[in-house]
């Protein structure tokens, strides 16, 4: 005992703690007040552990952007677009920052458009780079909202995610920025029933609910106690499509309309091509209308009277709408649609959206050397002034030429004008070993069951094919084959329009303004207190 104790506070590498010390000198004990300062530091979760080898993530992310084009024709495997993109919102979700999430979904969209565009690899070749490159940097902005969203506000999450993407589909379709191929949505052309969605929100919507299924699938998989509520939500989205068309009638018809679709198959030369078309056509039973390809006619019709003649001839068995693709007298070149009555051209249509690299080169200045390392175009084509509609008999086409079936507002365009029928015609020789004139094809059973109007699309090489109102296959000649096809559309009236064509692309303006309003909100939380 001492009896001359007192307490001594001492503080040691970081850990406080107090001693019982004796004037006489000695010490008699010490406790601890406080724990270690590194002890009170907290371990960082498996999420916020920085992977020592973030390049493996990256590339993983890279591998299931590309993994969306199985998604798409020839695959076609479209059930599995529902779930498609969880690996990717998976590998964001767990990425240790934002700034990591943004990175991966700059990959993810690079392997998205690498997968999705390979076909234009004869086009632009390694300008492909280039475009996945750039252009996949939109994603960057989908990573960093699932990173900030999923799992800590999975109700947020499942509105502003499927947003985001939708503005990053809505910018590729400008078409100064090479237009909207592959868009989700677009994988659902087979099932009619999803794409009732499309007639009610174009194929924004279809797009919408295909994201906000996938993001409630991870988010199940993230949050375990949440997951059947979650699996639930995301079956009631799968379900959207089928009541839609459970409830909204099939589009009244006004009359029955015999098309003809042509297509001459792999032949070289405008002079063969022309004879193959002539010759098909000769051997058609009488048809309202009887629609050739893209490029089909290789020479100028009003400097080629003879030419001009031959049709017009066989314009006697129906309407024949022919492509133009020629040198007129001032020296330009155009694609043009002709419609030919039995007493000669009835209307024209000038093709109005090119497709870049193929019949006109972006800044030409800049990217023309893609000229001497690939097959992009030599010269820039002439476009057209807008879309219009021709009258073909009983009923009013609206004609649009090959790329063109890849924008949905061009639909609406030719509808508002008073198209009862979509009519495409399309050219994809040079791609006639990929994955594009299926892909292609398809487009057109988006288009027509967003308008409400049948839809025909007439191929050179393939793929041919006819969809009815609702987007249900009606025939088809692969690129396989040659000759012609002739099918009976039921057309509607010209005053029927489903909502799309009425209210146009909202379901992507309402996208765009959740997206800036989750912007605005995410700077708000970052800015620090006064």
């Amino acid at each position: 005992m001492c009896p001359n104790e007192h307490p001594v506070s001492l503080k040691t590498r970081g850990v406080a703690f107090t001693e019982r010390r004796c004037l006489t000198g000695g010490v008699l004990g010490r406790r601890q007040t406080r724990a270690p300062e590194r002890a009170r530091t907290p371990r960082p979760t498996p999420r916020q552990r920085v992977p020592a080898r973030p390049t493996r993530a990256r590339a993983a992310s890279l591998a299931a952007g590309a993994l969306t084009l199985v998604v798409f024709p020839e695959a076609d495997l479209g059930w599995l677009a529902w779930v498609v993109l969880v690996p990717g919102i998976w590998l964001m979700s767990r990425a240790p920052t934002v700034r990591e999430a943004a990175v991966r979904g700059w990959w993810f969209g690079a392997g998205l458009l690498l997968a999705a565009l390979y076909w234009t690899l004869p086009n632009i070749g390694p300008g492909l780079l280039l475009v996945a490159v750039v252009f996949g940097a939109m994603w960057a902005g989908w990573g960093a909202a699932i990173r900030r969203l999923v799992p800590e506000h999975p109700l947020l999450a499942m509105v502003v995610v499927p947003s985001v993407w939708l503005v990053i589909e809505l910018v590729r379709s400008w078409p100064r920025l090479g237009g909207p191929w592959a868009l989700l949505g677009a994988s659902q052309w087979r099932h009619p029933t999803v794409l009732a969605l499309a007639a009610v929100g174009g194929v924004w919507l279809v797009s919408f609910a295909l994201v906000a299924a996938n993001t409630a699938v991870a988010l199940a998989l993230l949050l375990p106690r949440a997951r059947p509520a979650l699996l639930a939500a995301a079956a009631a989205i799968g379900l959207a499509g089928p009541a839609v068309y459970a409830l909204r009638p099939a589009p009244p018809a006004e009359r029955a309309v015999r098309v003809a679709l042509v297509q001459p198959g792999v032949i070289h030369g405008p002079g063969p091509r022309l004879a193959a078309g002539e010759r098909i056509t000769a051997g058609l039973p009488p048809a309202d209308l009887i629609v050739w390809a893209e490029s089909s006619v290789g020479v100028d019709l009003a400097r080629r009277p003879d030419v001009a003649a031959r049709l017009t001839a066989l314009a006697a068995r129906g309407r024949l709408l022919v492509n133009e693709d020629a040198r007129d007298a001032s020296g330009r070149i155009s694609k043009s649609a002709i419609l030919l009555g039995p007493h000669g051209p009835e209307g024209r249509y000038v093709k109005t959206r090119l497709v870049p690299f193929g019949e006109y080169i972006p800044l030409r200045p800049a990217f023309g050397w893609l000229t001497r390392v690939s097959r992009a175009a030599g010269e820039d084509r002439v476009p057209g002034t807008g879309a219009a509609a021709l009258r073909a008999g009983d009923a009013a086409i609206g004609p649009l030429i090959c790329f063109e079936s890849a924008f949905p507002d061009l639909g609406r365009a030719v509808v508002r004008h008073g198209a009862q029928i979509l009519v495409y015609q399309s050219s994809t020789s040079t791609f006639q070993d990929s994955w594009a004139p299926e892909q292609h094809a398809a487009l057109a059973a988006v288009r027509a069951a967003e308008t409400g109007r049948p839809a025909v699309q007439a191929a050179l090489t393939g793929v041919s094919a006819a969809y009815d109102a609702q987007g249900r296959r009606l025939a088809r000649l692969g690129t396989d084959r040659r000759g012609a096809v002739v099918v009976t559309l039921r057309v509607p009236p010209a005053a029927d329009r489903t909502p799309y064509d009425r209210y146009g692309d909202y379901v992507g303006h309402l996208a765009v303004l959740v997206t800036a309003a989750a912007v605005v909100l995410a700077a708000a939380r970052r800015r620090p207190a006064p």
